[in-house]
């Protein structure tokens, strides 16, 4: 920590965490070759970094000059690794940012030679380069979980392997701010959750280079429908805050951050099902639709389910149609429930404001208010969209405090979410769980049901709202998207409970 830039590491994460943000830092492998440096001289003292096979420390040049490197296929080594993190965990720290970790050193190759201790098997770097980086990331969890009293540290990492997800979520690296880069990375997030790593992320604006501003809004209308959403930049480039590029970036983009925030509920539950059953959060088509050879098409590769339910389609910033292929089923628009029949390909509008966002016939997709960080109470309405379909569905909605392992203790709230289009009914199943649910009531709004003449719960009817205007397009209004001229979105609102709930739909 700087002592003129950083002086007091712990009053400046408090005023930090006071106003909603949680703060991570990036630590890197090479630790500063100099005597006096406490981490140094007690690597070289407990014989913890990589070497040449004739006992000499491996050097190579990073961020701080030249550096040695932990041997992290050493379990002594990753214990030592994890108690370096004891101060900055004092001072408040929640996320740890692996980075460099390939490993990554300037100027030169790191040689195959260098010796590792692989579990007590001597190896090389040939047969260690691989697994590094996620060892790092597995010291970095493993020591931070042991420091932080139950809560959960937020591991970030550069480098991996395959069972990295046990232990870190991870990014794409530094990636170019072009066009090419911005759809490479949304094939690399789908590829990642095919491999078993749900968590993942890319550099959303580019890392290399300054975007123009119809690339960095269509990137960041993007970048709220993957599973990690940042903005990250190089030195020397522009900043990746919205205001710097103009007042209509800022305001599309912060429309697509407000509707991600309201989305959590649906995006939380999707993270759960991805740690039970291993279904990414990003969807490639493959999945769902394996036999249908049109999504296979490079005209649709971009095409991705974000969760069960949304399916996304991105397009280039400057486009304003873009050709879209619906698989099997019915789809809605977002923005206008405009429903399209699936196995069929469309031309749809795609101005900057409005990415183009499909919904699955049959969808349940609940949210919540708006807020602006996840510390603060909305008006805890549980607001559940309904779009009608010809198929039976269902949803995992799924709350635990977000920050304990306490989950593990039964300290979660767990609902099954049923729609029978053939009873025509919604079935909110008896909450499983010790957790108390932050929704006191439900909202549910009705798409596509055409004129409903009631809805009941159990022998209650139920007052219905005709909605000129739905919980998602009202953020935005100021397209003018949204069924203002359509008289098929219904709502109800009521009280919640953790009983077995069951609501009829007449029309």
């Amino acid at each position: 920590w700087s002592p003129m830039k950083f002086p007091n590491p712990h009053a400046l994460l408090q005023q930090l965490k006071d106003i909603g943000f949680n703060t991570a830092a990036i630590f890197d492998p090479g630790i500063k070759v100099e005597k006096g440096y406490v981490s140094y001289d007690d690597g070289v003292k407990k014989d913890i970094f990589v070497k040449y096979p004739d006992g000499t420390f491996y050097t190579g040049q990073v961020w701080p000059g030249w550096c040695n490197f932990p041997d992290f296929t050493n379990p002594a080594v990753r214990q030592w690794w994890g108690e370096q993190f004891t101060k900055t965990v004092s001072y408040g720290l929640t996320g740890f940012w692996n980075d460099m970790n390939e490993i990554a050193a300037w100027g030169k190759a790191v040689p195959d030679l260098i010796e590792f201790n692989w579990e007590g098997h001597k190896t090389s770097y040939v047969q260690a380069k691989n697994v590094y980086g996620m060892q790092m990331a597995r010291s970095t969890y493993e020591g931070t979980k042991k420091l932080m009293n139950g809560n959960r540290p937020f591991v970030l990492t550069r480098a991996g392997y395959s069972g990295l997800q046990r232990y870190t979520s991870i990014w794409t690296g530094d990636n170019q701010a072009n066009e090419d880069h911005m759809l490479l990375g949304i094939r690399m997030l789908n590829s990642l959750g095919l491999s078993g790593v749900p968590f993942c992320g890319y550099d959303v604006g580019g890392f290399g280079g300054s975007p123009a501003q119809e690339l960095y809004t269509r990137w960041m209308t993007i970048g709220a429908f993957s599973p990690m959403f940042r903005g990250h930049t190089a030195v020397g480039t522009m900043h990746s805050e919205p205001w710097v590029y103009g007042e209509k970036a800022e305001d599309i983009t912060r429309r697509y951050i407000q509707l991600r925030y309201r989305l959590m509920p649906y995006i939380y539950s999707t993270f759960y099902t991805a740690s039970q059953t291993g279904m990414p959060v990003n969807r490639s088509l493959a999945i769902n639709y394996t036999r249908d050879n049109n999504i296979y098409s490079w005209e649709y590769d971009n095409e991705y389910l974000f969760g069960d339910n949304i399916m996304v389609a991105p397009v280039k910033g400057d486009a304003q149609f873009c050709k879209v292929y619906m698989p099997a089923g019915e789809w809605y628009s977002l923005f206008d429930d405009q429903k399209f029949d699936g196995g069929k390909t469309y031309i749809v509008e795609a101005p900057l404001e409005k990415l183009p966002l499909f919904i699955k016939q049959g969808a349940i997709v609940p949210m919540q208010s708006s807020v602006q960080n996840l510390k603060e109470i909305g008006d805890q309405v549980l607001y559940l969209h309904l779009y009608k379909g010809n198929i039976k569905t269902s949803f995992v909605l799924y709350e635990d405090d977000g920050t304990t392992f306490n989950y593990k203790n039964g300290q979660y709230s767990k609902r099954i979410l049923e729609y029978d289009q053939q009873q025509e009914t919604l079935t909110l199943l008896k909450t499983d769980g010790s957790y108390p649910s932050g929704y006191k009531k439900i909202k549910l709004i009705l798409h596509g049901f055409g004129a409903v003449k009631a809805i009941k719960e159990g022998t209650k009817d139920l007052v219905i709202m005709q909605e000129k205007m739905n919980m998602i397009t009202s953020e935005f209004s100021f397209m003018n998207y949204g069924p203002t001229d359509k008289v098929d979105v219904y709502t109800i609102e009521t009280d919640l409970d953790a009983g077995e709930m069951v609501f009829k739909i007449i029309y």
